[in-house]
């Protein structure tokens, strides 16, 4: 008997530092013991950022200039962007870093151009990374306040466009036999977000595309065009790989240095955006297919529990509204 309530002490116990470790972590299991970046899978690999001119895109570029990838940066704002590519330090940075002015709205025509600049600028090597970081944003409205002009144009960026720049890049990667899309998507595109019915919908509608695009069958390619041969093969038995990145709440910044959450401070526990892009390149690196960025929930009253010792109610404070 005496064994047996050790044993049971123990469990507890594990069960209890578990439950700590998962409260107070900014990522899920499988990224965060991953730890570190694998550099090797980024220097001198091609990288192609989307909405790179401020915010997580900016930040990307920074972490990514650093540990020596070449960099095509996109946004709508060359200006920005030439702003962004001077602040870069690195290997290839900032004389080698690629400045591609884009609009995701812009058409497949436009796009098609976009892509084949981009796999041209560094001769004998194409897109190893496409990271698909823009999205439009609109503040917090009720689904049934929603105008058709702001349905639209959050489906024109953050679904379309971004489904149409991937269906035109692919083939070039198929070619070579590898790349890689990142996709900054959302939790809002995992769990409902109220006040956010068409953005959240919008990453609903990424995180569908890109993980059945992964599993898709492709043919052969030959010449630009599909060599009409018996044998297929999953899109990651082709060298493609596609991870979905899922921030929570990210403390990020406009540019002039304050929050998009404005002057009002926010009682929810926020991931900074260096954090964020730090996991994001963690889990590129390492071919994570999917992986969760955010403080979970519960961290903060579990954090109050410890430093009052009160290790005894940390599983009971989890799903309430008010720390026990």
């Amino acid at each position: 008997m005496l064994t047996l309530f050790f044993i049971s002490l123990f469990l507890i116990l594990v069960l209890s530092a578990l439950l700590f470790k998962f409260a107070i972590s900014d990522g899920d299991f499988t990224l965060l013991s991953r730890r570190h970046v694998k550099r090797e899978e980024i220097e001198d690999k091609v990288v192609w950022i989307t909405g790179a001119s401020r915010g997580i895109g900016e930040i990307l570029a920074k972490q990514l200039a650093s540990l020596g990838a070449k960099l095509i940066l996109s946004a709508r704002n060359e200006t920005e962007l030439e702003r962004v590519r001077k602040q870069l330090t690195g290997k290839y940075a900032p004389e080698q870093v690629k400045i591609l002015p884009l609009d995701l709205t812009s058409g497949e025509a436009t796009l098609k151009e976009a892509v084949d600049k981009a796999e041209s600028f560094f001769p004998g090597a194409g897109v190893d990374y496409m990271i698909h970081n823009a999205a439009y944003e609109r503040p917090k409205i009720t689904a049934l306040d929603v105008t058709e002009e702001s349905l639209k144009a959050t489906f024109n960026v953050n679904v379309f466009g971004t489904i149409c720049l991937t269906r035109l890049l692919t083939p070039f990667m198929l070619r070579r036999g590898r790349g890689h899309f990142v996709v900054m998507s959302s939790a809002a595109g995992k769990t409902p977000a109220p006040g956010q019915a068409v953005y959240s919908a919008s990453k609903y509608a990424l995180n569908g595309y890109f993980h059945s695009l992964r599993s898709e069958e492709w043919k052969e390619w030959e010449g630009g065009n599909l060599k009409e041969i018996a044998i297929e093969s999953l899109l990651c038995q082709k060298g493609i790989k596609v991870t979905v990145v899922c921030p929570g709440p990210i403390e990020t910044s406009n540019g002039s240095g304050a929050t998009t959450s404005g002057t009002k401070v926010s009682s929810e526990k926020r991931v900074s955006a260096e954090r964020c892009v730090e996991l994001t390149v963690i889990a590129a690196s390492h071919g994570l297919k999917e992986v969760w960025i955010s403080y979970q929930v519960g961290g903060r009253r579990v954090e109050a529990a410890a430093q009052k010792g009160n290790t005894y109610s940390l599983g009971l404070l989890f799903g309430k509204k008010k720390a026990a």
